[in-house]
């Protein structure tokens, strides 16, 4: 009886965590890029962002969209990516004309030149639209003629998750390098740990396809490993060449 005396307070109260989990997860994915978005503003130099990052989440995004339409997710997720997409073009976006407005002599490199030495390096942010769309519509093609595939379907999917788990392996891949994580926001890494955990939490609780949590701990062991490089190359910092210019920042995030 005091159980269903309670029910009046309990299903909203559980519908209301429900959206609560489900806002998160539709906006939680951009709000680290809040702070890097205001810093380059601010600052007026988008040397300490790496535009592959946009790259990255851009393929990653279109691809779980197109999943959806082989087999359907929750909206959540499938809102989250449209989100993402907007979001790495608004950077994108800023990079383009900070970076060509600090650059003299800038010669013109477009999408349409297909030169592979200029690749995402372009001069002008619609030649970056061009290429999403170009890449868009080849994908969106494909998926067409192979959407009765299962396996065709089922790789698409892994496809998409695992193009967004390899985000912060170039960032590891940086700063072992160099032995050094200088340049790099501890902060964003921080937000992104508990945003991948929270994410891959949510994938297991409400069963989402396989993909999804596995490269979900996939994405929480790359972010723990950038932070326990943090806090080693911080314990033991390496000395400094003489007569040698400290390399650029070049932060992932």
């Amino acid at each position: 009886m005091e159980a269903e005396g309670l029910d009046w307070l309990l299903v909203p109260l559980h519908q209301l965590v429900s959206w609560g989990a489900a806002g998160a997860m539709v906006f939680g994915g951009v709000v680290p890029y809040i702070p890097q978005y205001r810093d380059i503003r601010r600052t007026q130099n988008a040397e300490g962002f790496s535009t592959y990052v946009c790259l990255v989440l851009l393929v990653a995004n279109i691809l779980r969209i197109l999943f959806w339409f082989g087999r359907h997710f929750e909206s959540p997720l499938l809102w989250q990516s449209v989100i993402m997409i907007m979001t790495m073009l608004l950077m994108l976006k800023l990079c383009t004309e900070v970076r060509t407005a600090n650059e003299l002599n800038l010669k013109r490199r477009v999408f349409a030149d297909f030169d592979p030495h200029h690749f995402w390096h372009w001069s002008s942010f619609g030649d970056y639209v061009q290429c999403v769309l170009a890449f868009t519509g080849v994908a969106g093609y494909v998926t067409y003629l192979s959407i009765d595939s299962a396996l065709f379907v089922e790789t698409l999917g892994f496809l998409a998750v695992l193009t967004e788990a390899m985000l912060g392996l170039p960032q590891l891949y940086r700063n072992q390098r160099l032995r050094s994580t200088e340049g790099m926001s501890i902060k964003m890494v921080l937000m992104w740990t508990s945003g991948d955990t929270f994410k891959t939490a949510y994938f297991l609780l409400n069963g989402a396809p396989l993909q999804f949590s596995v490269c979900g701990l996939l994405q929480v062991l790359v972010d723990l490993a950038i932070l326990g490089q943090a806090y080693a190359f911080a314990r033991h910092p390496p000395k400094p060449a003489p007569h040698t210019a400290h390399p650029a920042s070049a932060k992932a995030l």
